[in-house]
């Protein structure tokens, strides 16, 4: 038995030696994520329902999903065997269509017109009934086959679908029942393919639906369902001119993807349904199933080995085999009003690859580094509005954001830690506790009231997402910043919440980013907003660190020395005043238990500190946020430095040119300049001339 252990590690080390994961290990993964899931099936094996608070939307909707997302997994790695079945799945799941589908059954599922959710489930069921057809499908009794049909069939003319990612629910749906002889809709699948066409974006990315919703929904799904599509019976036909297009997004998408994984496999920590963990590596498996020619098969395996193994490296599947409503470990905090005991099993999707056989490249290939662990990486992703900043160093992918809100512009929610600060990495995660969502602090610039509450900036206008040279960018937008007194009862899909609105001001926020390093500039303009009377301080806020360290304080630092930059003109202001002539510049530095987060106020800010939140993120108990504040000076620029990592000294900034053109010269710590122009003062029914000797 050693000898033959020996010999698995060998292997394992040659064919993968990033993540030391062979097909091996991702089929004993899904068959302990059955095994343990089945634990809690009912008496037919119709519902699969772990353990837990229910959902939002109830037990038997929990039970359904249970049953359907672990019918994915269960498809694929039937699929990938050519139809072996030693743990006799294909037997267990027959009983539970059967009874499932059975209006008389106690255990029947909740149906489609009865619950919107049975809509997403009838997707994976109608997926793997056509992925294991002849195994499955073909062998049912006609009376189930009919009661599948019949079930199935009430998606057919329903025009209550949502404008998303659901489109093509009904699309895999449909297709399936025309395949069977049942009853579709030709009309139905037009019109949500042209819906999904909506959605395509600049550099191959997808927004799920009408708002600037971009996250990982962008590949789990829109980009996953278009190629499974193509592959199901008798789709060829009407996928065929469309795949071509559809391939060559994935491809461009894919090059963004795969840099957006960090060198530990953590996704980004960014957007809803994040408890579906590995689901981020479906993209990946995609680009298999279509042939890529973006990724070489190692490089599409060891990003997918690498999200999947960094969760089972890490708590999930838990002690018990189960994948729990959390991130690495159980965290309800991180569900949505939809998310139930079942939910996090859409995770299948990231187990795609098993559907793929033992002898396909992207099996038998050796793995090859991601992009962070070969050089720095940094790119502008135009459609959702990022810069995206990853170091070799630290293996940490970050990701500023100028564009991306799950808004539209102009709406006056309140900002959704998921979509709406200024930055995200894969070691970060967005404050989500109570006060994360109502009172904005990491990555974030706000404006505070006599009671310290915090202004939103949803719905703002993106002004400039753009590369300077190969290593730095400008992104820019502005926001009607108002205080929300939000509507508890709205709906929580990850999004802000609607609410009666005050506005405070016009803020205008620009990041220059290089490296680890941001400086952010804010240009306050209060003209025409009823609340500025009601302003009394600006707040910026940067990157939340684990911390491991109690400390229960938000302490403030009136000031801290930096050291001074080479150049003698590199801390002057436009007039020529050295501005290293004032008090010394304000620090906050959170020291995490990995990580370091660093807060320079350059110019306009004065005081400087730390905040601890408690059970605010999925990664730590105590979570470190460095924060600067000043009373907002109307008219002027605020400058401050933000890092991950980012070391000492930080960079300097000064502004130069006319009020109309404003232009920012940074200093980096390496000495190396980057220059780039600022949007001129708001115009419009709320603008008011500005005094120029108050711009720093």
């Amino acid at each position: 038995m050693s000898g033959h252990r020996t010999a698995v590690d060998e292997r394992s080390a040659s064919i993968s030696p990033y993540t030391g994961w062979t097909r091996s290990e991702w089929a004993a993964l899904a068959d302990h994520l059955l095994a343990s899931a089945w634990q809690h099936a009912s008496p037919t094996g119709a519902l699969i329902t772990p353990p837990g608070t229910p959902g939002g939307y109830g037990t038997a909707v929990d039970g359904l999903e249970g049953f359907a997302r672990t019918f994915l997994l269960a498809g694929f790695r039937i699929a990938g065997e050519h139809g072996r079945d030693p743990h006799h799945l294909l037997e267990r799941y027959a009983a539970g269509i059967a009874a499932g589908t059975d209006p008389g059954s106690p255990e029947r599922w909740t149906t489609p017109r009865e619950h919107g959710q049975a809509k997403v489930e009838a997707a994976s069921i109608a997926l793997i009934l056509d992925l294991t057809r002849p195994w499955l499908w073909d062998n049912l009794d006609p009376g189930v086959q009919q009661r599948v049909v019949d079930y199935l069939a009430q998606v057919v003319g329903d025009h209550t679908y949502p404008q998303t990612n659901w489109v093509w629910f009904r699309i895999v749906v449909e297709q399936f029942l025309a395949s069977v002889g049942g009853p579709w809709s030709p009309d139905d699948i037009a019109a949500d393919l042209a819906t999904h066409e909506s959605f395509a974006r600049d550099g191959g990315w997808y927004c799920d639906g009408p708002e600037r919703s971009y996250d990982h929904y962008a590949g789990w799904a829109l980009h996953l369902y278009p190629i499974l599509w193509s592959r199901m019976t008798g789709a060829q036909a009407q996928a065929a001119p469309l795949l071509p297009e559809y391939t060559r997004r994935l491809d461009r998408y894919l090059l963004d993807a795969v840099r957006l994984v960090g060198a530990d496999g953590s996704p980004l920590i960014q957007g809803r349904s994040l408890t579906y963990r590995f689901a981020a590596a479906a993209p990946f498996w995609a680009g298999a199933l279509a042939g890529t020619g973006a990724l070489a098969p190692g490089l599409l395996r060891r990003a997918a080995s690498g999200i999947v193994k960094h969760f089972t490296d890490r708590g999930a599947p838990d002690a018990d085999g189960l994948l729990t409503l959390g991130w690495h470990h159980p965290w309800r905090r991180i569900a949505q009003r939809y998310s139930g005991t079942g939910s996090p099993y859409w995770a299948s999707k990231g187990l795609l690859g098993l559907a793929l056989p033992a002898e396909h490249p992207v099996w038998t290939d050796v793995e090859q580094p991601l992009p962070v662990e070969q050089a720095d990486q940094f790119a502008v992703i135009t459609a959702p509005g990022w810069a995206l900043s990853a170091t070799a160093a630290d293996g940490v992918v970050r990701v500023y954001n100028h564009g991306t809100d799950h808004a539209r512009p102009g709406d006056r929610s309140t900002d959704s830690p998921l979509y709406a600060r200024l930055g995200y990495s894969t070691a970060t995660a967005p404050a989500m506790d109570d006060d994360g969502w109502d009172c904005p602090l990491d990555q974030s610039v706000v404006l505070l009231d006599t009671h310290g509450e915090a202004t939103h900036r949803s719905g703002f206008t993106t002004l400039d997402v753009q590369l300077l040279g190969g290593d730095a960018a400008v992104l820019a937008s502005r926001a009607r910043c108002r205080w929300v007194k939000p509507d508890r009862n709205a709906p929580d899909h990850g999004s802000g919440l609607p609410g009666d609105a005050v506005d405070a001001a016009t803020v205008t926020t620009v990041s220059v980013v290089r490296g680890a390093w941001e400086v952010r500039l804010v240009h306050v303009d209060p003209a025409g907003a009823p609340g500025w009377d009601q302003v009394t301080a600006l707040r910026v806020g940067g990157w939340p660190v684990p911390a491991g360290v109690a400390d229960d304080r938000s302490t403030p630092v009136l000031a801290r020395p930096r050291p001074a930059a080479d150049t003698p003109d590199a801390r002057t202001d436009p007039a020529g005043t050295p501005l290293s002539e004032g008090p010394a510049q304000p620090v906050a530095e959170a020291v995490g238990t990995t990580l370091t987060s660093t807060a320079v106020g350059l110019h306009g800010l004065d005081v400087a500190g730390v905040h601890t939140v408690h059970d605010a993120t999925p990664l730590a108990e105590r979570t470190a946020i460095p924060w600067l504040q000043a009373r907002p000076g109307p008219t002027a620029w605020h400058i401050a430095a933000f890092a991950l990592n980012g070391g000492a000294p930080a960079p300097l900034a000064q502004i130069s040119g006319p009020e109309d053109a404003p232009v920012v010269r940074v200093t980096w710590p390496d000495q190396v300049t980057t220059t780039a122009a600022l949007p001129a003062p708001p115009t419009g029914p709320h603008h008011h001339a500005q005094n120029r000797s108050s711009a720093a």
